[in-house]
This record gives C-alpha cells, structure tokens and sequence, in this order.
C-alpha cells in the first residue's frame, strides 16, 4: 500500500482543501456552533507541578539518567543492527515488542514493511525507556512520584505512531480505497465532537440516538413504587410463582446510571435475579441539575437507602431486607451499615458489594486526582457550572485510565478512518453519564479517597463516629482482577473492616465485565476462598478457581443466608401504587 504513495500524496492534498468547504458548510448548518471559550484552567490537573517534581529529580539523580542513557543508546544501536539484517533478508527477533493486550500493531504491516517496523519498535524502545526511568528515579514524594507515572504513560500513548494517519496502514490502506473520503468523514466527525462539547472535544463511542431506556436498553418490565427529589425506587415484576421472603435492594452508582444491570435481556441481572425468584427493588438516581447542588453525602444516605428501606417495607409488608452496593453505592451502602450499626437499626440482613470500596488505603489511579490543588480545580469547575460536576468530566477521567482503548482507539476510527460508531449497549450507557451536586462529590473525595477516614474510624455522620467493626451481618464482597477503577487489593482491604462474617470472591476482568458476567455466556472465571486470611496474596494461594460467571457462587450463599419463600409480590399490590411503568423517568434525564 504504501507503493502507491504519491496518489496517497495528491489525496491528502486535495482533501486539505477541501476540509475547509467541510468546516464552512458545517458552521452555516450549525450557527451555534460552540466555540472553545478559554474559560477552563489550562492545567486543571496540576500536571505541570508533577513535571516539575520530576525535572528537578532528574537533575539530582545524574547517575541515573546516565545510566539510563547509556541503555537506551544500547538498544538503538541493537534496533539499527538487527533492522539492517531484516532489510538483507534474515530472520531476526524483534528488539521490542508489544504487550500481548496491545492492539494498536495488530495489522501485518507493522511487521512485515521495515519502515514501520523500524518506527514501532523505537517508539516501544522509548517508550519503555521513559517509563523504566520515572519508576526508577528515587527522590521523589510518592504521590508526585506516581503521577509522573500516570501522565508520563498518557504522554507516550498519545505519540503513538498508530495514532499518525500517514503511519497507521490500516488508515493508509482506507485512505487510498476511498480516495480520502474517510478523511472527511472523520473531519465532520470531529467538528461535530466539538461542537457536542460545547467546545471541548467529546469523542463519540457509540450510535447515541439508537439506544433508549424503556425501549431497546433497560427493557426489564417493572413500575416505580416511590420517588422523591434525589431518587426512584422501581420494583420489577416476578417471573416465579414462589420468591424469597426477604427483598432485595440494589443500590448503584451514581456517577453512571443504573441500567448497566439492565442492558438487554441476555446479560440483565436485574432479569436474572428475578428468574432466581427473588422481590427485586433498584434506586435510580437523579441526574441532579444545581437545584440539588447542596445536597450532602448524608442526605443520600438518607434519601437513597433509609427511604428505600421504609418503601420497600411498604410495598412488601417486609422489614428485613438484603441489599446490593455497586461501586460508590456499595461505599454508600457500608457508610450507611456502619451508622445503622450506631442506632441499632438492623433491618438490613445480608450486604453484598459489587467491586466497591471502603478502605481506599490501595485505591489505584483515581488517587492521583484527589490532592488539594486538584480538589480546588474541580470545586472551582463545578461552582462554574452552577454547583454540579458535569458528567463528561467523571468520564474524561474514567476514560483516561484506559486512553489506548477508551480515547485512542476512537480518535483513529472515528476522525482518522471516519467511521460512525457502532451500536454497542455498554459503550452507550459508558456515555450516559450524570453530574453530582458538589457538596455530595467533593466530600466523597476528600473524606474517603484523600483521608480514608471510614476506615480509619474517624468518619463522623450526624454526630455518629462510624466504625465498620460493628457490623456483623453477613458480607460477600466482589473484586475484579483487572479493575482500574477499585483493584482487587483494595477490595479486600475493605472486606477486612467488617465485623461479621465476610466472603470474597476474585471475578475475571474488570470493573464492569467482571460484575456484568451473565452465567450463560460461560465467559471468564472466579476464584473463591471462604477464609479471610491477613493478606490477599495469602487468600489467592488458597483459593479455588472456576471456570464462568461468579454469579452462581453468589446466589448459592444469598440462597444459604436469606432463606424462606413466599407467594410472588407484584408491583402496586402493597400501600405504595405505581407511579409510573419501569426504567423511569429519572434515567431519561441527559447531561
């Protein structure tokens, strides 16, 4: 492909001049066209300061940078040999390599033309070189030291020469097919990425307009029983004659919507669960404009669980309960544990959290984004936008955790090959996001990422100090093995706290698949283990290991621990009448 690289040329040419008929078409169609206003801080993540740290530690460490020097010069000049004898014709082994999961140089050229060959492997040669050398060099504060880490890898994934069109051949070989065409798609696509986030760039994950909650996605039938300004609760319908006599709550996050429990029928847990016979509740949470700015962390608690426990009481006759906690629902839902723990309120029987955490001792690289000149950042970028944290921040950050896949991959397909997204459930709901009032996220950041003070005991709610020892119900605890966003480390960390009797269970891959796992799919593994030994790597050596979802480990000690059966409760049958038909109208709120 790259022999015909002068109709490549004259294609490129003639597409940089005609992207400025795209971009004045595109603003006499679109007279709001949102500009870049220049408003934002320009390091709203206090990255220079952490490059600063790092400059003056490489200045003190001149032994090390020599060193590291003399290294990289070593592998240039293997790299320059070794391609000198693949040119001639031999069978040579690589200098570099990419890892397994890297996809970026899947395509047979990367290999098999030297050109590119040579540039792959001096990026990856440099690459390495960067990054050995920022985890080496000594001197530095940890927390400092770590986000040179984590920005030192954004910087190298952005200079990937997969992310160049003249390099990458898959954009090259689409190039040349339509004759540039996909460079003007993808100049449209961009344009209207911008223009979406109001200047900013919000890149486009999936086909946005053919999802809608209640008609292709949460599809799951049920009614909503109860609501009030922070949240609905809907109560799903039964599929078995006999259900558990104790209902279940589950409570998500609510920096996501609820419905990633809800996708389609095939992987819904929310369906599953009932098919399991049991009385399912779930809160969705508003998508809170600035009327709810001052709403607290506590008034959650309040609002979302201890409201959410009355109506289920209402609804169903049942005081006791067992309940789910999803992420930063689940750390809402041990906060709300500990203080009913306080007040001797014991409605709640079993907890079970879904990769979610209590002790952020080992809370990975959300860490990062938590320091006070960052916190001041983000209150001032909230206070501007009328006391909420806009979604698209919480998901720039999420994305940023994984950019080669969830930033670069699409900027490739969607600008440079200037294909439209797919249709992709998980990837639409990814984009669904919500805000969150300020009061309730910066406390969330400072009291449990910053301070850990809920683990440390030092968390006082409502004149309450919270101390997780004290509760002693039954806990089974979900981790990921390749969770970015809870790792698995600080999940047991957490199940360590309580005071009951706490079961923990390993689940392949991460944050969302490893939750979101249905048992029919017969995809991944778990590993279980029923005693809680002093440290992970301790619970890991004895730990049984199984092919498929965790589902059905969890369901047989739900089943163990919440016993009983009654006749199938329907929706509206109790004091509380239906509002209104399930996923809700709070969902249907965008940002």
């Amino acid at each position: 492909m790259y022999a015909d690289f002068d109709a490549l040329s004259e294609y490129i040419s003639d597409i940089t001049g005609k992207s400025q008929d795209v971009f004045n078409d595109y603003i006499q169609q679109n007279p709001d066209f949102k500009k870049v206003t220049g408003e934002l801080a320009l390091d709203p993540l206090n990255v220079n300061e952490a490059f600063q740290e790092l400059i003056k530690g490489l200045s003190q460490d001149p032994g090390t940078v020599m060193q590291r020097q003399f290294k990289l010069w070593g592998d240039f000049a293997k790299l320059m040999a070794n391609s000198q004898r693949k040119i001639a014709g031999e069978d040579v082994r690589p200098t570099a390599t990419p890892e397994i999961n890297d996809k970026r140089f899947n395509h047979e050229a990367w290999e098999e033309n030297p050109m590119l060959d040579f540039i792959k492997q001096s990026y990856l040669i440099t690459t390495n070189w960067l990054q050995s050398t920022v985890k080496e060099l000594e001197g530095l504060e940890e927390h400092e030291h770590k986000k040179a880490l984590f920005y030192t890898q954004q910087f190298t994934d952005a200079l990937s020469p997969s992310n160049f069109a003249v390099l990458n051949p898959e954009v090259v070989e689409a190039t040349l097919e339509s004759k540039g065409e996909n460079l003007l798609k993808g100049y449209k696509n961009l344009l209207e990425d911008l223009d979406r986030g109001d200047g900013n760039l919000s890149i486009k994950q999936t086909d946005t307009e053919y999802f809608t909650p209640g008609v292709n996605i949460a599809t799951s039938p049920g009614s909503v029983i109860y609501q009030n300004d922070i949240m609905q609760l809907i109560q799903y319908n039964p599929v078995t004659p006999q259900v558990s006599k104790r209902p279940m709550i589950i409570f998500p996050p609510w920096i996501n919507k609820f419905y990633i429990l809800d996708l389609q029928p095939k992987n819904s847990f929310i369906k599953w669960l009932t098919e399991q016979g049991r009385t399912v509740f779930v809160v969705s949470w508003v998508n809170p404009g600035s009327d709810l700015k001052e709403k607290t962390f506590f008034d959650y608690i309040k609002q979302g669980a201890f409201e959410a426990l009355d109506a289920v009481e209402q609804a169903t006759g049942e005081k006791d309960v067992d309940t789910i906690g999803y992420c930063i629902g689940g750390t809402m839902l041990s906060t709300a544990l500990s203080y009913m723990a306080q007040i001797g309120d014991d409605r709640i029987k079993s907890a079970t959290f879904f990769t979610a955490q209590s002790d952020f001792t080992e809370a990975g690289d959300l860490q990062l984004f938590v320091d006070d000149p960052q916190l001041d950042a983000i209150a001032k970028q909230m206070d501007a936008a009328g006391g909420v944290l806009e979604g698209r921040a919480m998901a720039t950050t999420f994305n940023m955790l994984r950019s080669n896949d969830l930033i670069w991959s699409f900027v490739i397909d969607n600008y440079l090959k200037g294909k439209e997204p797919d249709k992709f459930d998980l990837l639409f709901w990814n984009s669904d996001a919500t805000r969150m009032p300020k009061n309730v996220h910066l406390f969330y950041l400072r009291e449990y990422y910053q301070k850990n003070r809920l683990a440390n005991k030092e968390m006082i709610m409502d004149g309450k100090r919270l101390d997780l020892s004290k509760v002693t119900i039954p806990i089974y605890m979900q981790a990921g093995e390749t969770d970015h966003i809870a790792p698995y480390r600080s999940i047991y960390n957490s199940a360590k706290l309580y005071g009951g009797d706490v079961r923990y269970t390993l689940a392949g891959s991460g944050h969302i698949a490893g939750v979101v796992n249905h048992p029919s799919r017969n995809k991944y593994h778990h590993s279980v283990n029923d005693e809680l030994p002093e440290s992970v790597e301790e619970w890991q050596e004895n730990a049984t290991r199984h092919s498929g979802s965790w589902w059905t480990h969890w369901i047989k000690w739900l089943n163990e621990t919440s016993p009983g059966h009654v006749p199938a409760r329907t929706p509206g049958e109790g004091k509380l009448k239906p509002i209104e038909a399930a996923p809700g109208s709070y969902v249907l709120v965008k940002s």
